[in-house]
C-alpha cells in the first residue's frame, strides 16, 4: 500500500469516526430535554404555566413538535440540525439561528486569539524549560504552570478583574466595548476591553500545553537517535530543531486540537465573569429560563466548531508524521 493510500484511508477513517460522533452528540442533545420527567411544555415554560390554560398548552405543543411521535420529532430535529434551523427561542421570540450568529462571533474573536497566544508561547516556553531540564528557569515555569492549571479560571477571572479593573482601573470591568468610539479607535476599544478575558484564556490554555510540550522534548531528548546525533558531532541548535522540536511537534498539534474543547468551556465562563455577550451569557440566559430550543441550537453550534477543530487536527497531523501511511510502520502505530 503506498504512502497516498495510506493517508487517504488514514483520513476517511477519522472523517467516518468523527460523523458517527456527531450523530450521537446530536442524539444525546434531542434526548436530555425530554428525558425529564413531566410535561415538556411545562418544563419549558416552568412557572409560568400554572397561568396557561390546557387548550393553550395544546396549541404550544403543537407548535413546537411536542405533540408529535418521538422518532417524528427526532428526524424533524435531525433535518433541522442539518440544516441549522432550531426554530425560536421560547422566551425571546427570535430565531435560535440568529441569536447564536450574534453571540457567535464575539466568542470566536475571544477564543482564537488566546488559542494562538497560548499555543504559541506553550511551545516557547515549553521547549526552553525541555532542553534546560533540571535548571532553575526549567523549576520556575514548571512549577508556574502547575500553580495555574491547578487554579481555577473563574476564580483566577475574578481575582484579575478585581485587582486590575475595579481596585486599579486600569480595565474595563466588563462588556464588549464602551459604544461611544467608531473606526480603527472602535477596534482599540474592543482590543483593550477584551484584554484581560484573552489573557487570562491564552494563560490557562498555555498552562497545560507547556507541560505536555515540556515533558515531551525531555523524553525525547533521552532516545538513542538523540544521542546518535549528538556522537556525529551535530550543533546543538541543528539537533534541537530538527530531530527534537519536529519530533514534538505531532503531540502539540494534537494537544491543542484536545484542549480546543476546554478552551471553549473555559470561554463560556470568562464570558460570564467579564459579562461579554458571547455564546457564555447567551447559554446562562437560556439556562436561567430553560429555553431549550436555545440550549440545544448552542450546544449542536459548539459541538460542530470542537470536532472541525480536532478534525482539522487529525489532517495537520497526518501532514506533519511521515509515519501516516506508511506500509512498514503501520503495524507500529497506537
Amino acid at each position: 500500500m503506498s504512502q497516498v493510500e495510506g493517508r487517504t484511508r488514514f483520513f476517511a477513517g477519522k472523517a467516518l469516526r468523527y460523523g458517527i460522533t456527531l450523530v450521537i452528540i446530536l442524539t444525546i442533545n434531542f434526548a436530555i430535554p425530554r428525558a425529564m420527567p413531566g410535561d415538556p411544555m411545562i418544563n419549558l415554560l416552568g412557572d409560568e404555566a400554572v397561568r396557561i390554560d390546557s387548550q393553550m398548552l395544546d396549541e404550544l405543543r403543537a407548535q413546537y413538535g411536542l405533540d408529535r411521535p418521538v422518532q417524528d420529532q427526532y428526524i424533524e430535529y435531525v433535518l433541522g440540525a442539518g440544516r441549522l434551523d432550531f426554530g425560536y427561542s421560547i422566551h425571546k421570540n427570535l430565531k435560535v439561528t440568529d441569536l447564536i450568529y450574534d453571540r457567535l462571533f464575539w466568542t470566536l474573536v475571544l477564543i482564537f486569539p488566546s488559542i494562538a497566544i497560548g499555543g504559541l508561547l506553550a511551545l516557547v516556553l515549553g521547549a526552553l524549560a525541555g532542553f534546560r531540564h533540571g535548571s532553575k528557569v526549567d523549576r520556575l515555569l514548571t512549577g508556574t504552570s502547575i500553580l495555574m492549571y491547578t487554579c481555577p479560571s473563574f476564580l483566577f477571572a475574578m481575582i484579575v478583574v478585581t485587582i486590575f479593573s475595579f481596585h486599579l482601573g486600569w480595565f474595563p470591568l466588563g462588556n464588549i466595548s464602551s459604544g461611544k468610539t467608531q473606526g480603527f479607535a472602535y477596534l482599540l476599544d474592543i482590543g483593550w476591553h477584551l484584554f484581560l478575558p484573552v489573557a487570562i484564556l491564552a494563560t490557562f490554555e498555555a498552562a497545560y500545553i507547556f507541560l505536555v510540550v515540556r515533558n515531551s522534548i525531555t523524553q525525547i531528548m533521552g532516545e538513542y537517535f538523540i544521542f546518535v546525533a549528538k556522537a556525529k558531532g551535530l550543533p546543538s541548535r541543528v539537533i534541537e530543531l530538527r530531530h527534537v522540536m519536529r519530533n514534538v511537534l505531532p503531540q502539540f498539534i494534537s494537544i491543542m486540537a484536545l484542549n480546543f474543547g476546554f478552551t471553549v468551556s473555559g470561554a463560556l465562563i470568562i464570558e460570564i465573569v467579564f459579562s461579554l455577550n458571547g455564546m457564555g451569557t447567551l447559554i446562562y440566559d437560556a439556562v436561567m429560563s430553560r429555553d431549550y430550543p436555545v440550549l440545544q441550537g448552542a450546544f449542536v453550534f459548539l459541538t460542530i466548531f470542537i470536532l472541525a477543530a480536532n478534525f482539522l487536527a487529525d489532517v495537520l497531523y497526518g501532514i506533519v508524521d511521515p509515519r501516516i501511511g506508511d506500509s512498514t510502520n503501520a503495524g507500529k502505530r497506537i
